[in-house]
């Protein structure tokens, strides 16, 4: 079973991860640190949902970003 997210946690995290790609990383508690100082959250539990939920979609995306090594 996978986690089931709002669609307020995805479109906040997709638009983070558009307007900021190099400031989130696949570790997710450096992920919840630049959400502190990028986004005021109402609550621990949204911020957390949303750390999970970017760090999900940065690791998806350096699956599949071929590296240089395999384009060559």
């Amino acid at each position: 079973m996978g986690n089931v997210r709002t669609e307020k946690v995805k479109r906040i995290a997709r638009e983070l991860v558009r307007r900021y790609p190099d400031r989130f990383t696949a570790d997710y508690e450096e992920n919840k640190k630049v959400l502190i100082g990028l986004v005021n959250l109402p609550s621990k539990k949204l911020r957390n949902m949303i750390a999970g939920y970017v760090t999900s979609l940065v690791v998806a995306s350096m699956v599949n970003k071929p590296s240089e090594e395999e384009s060559q």
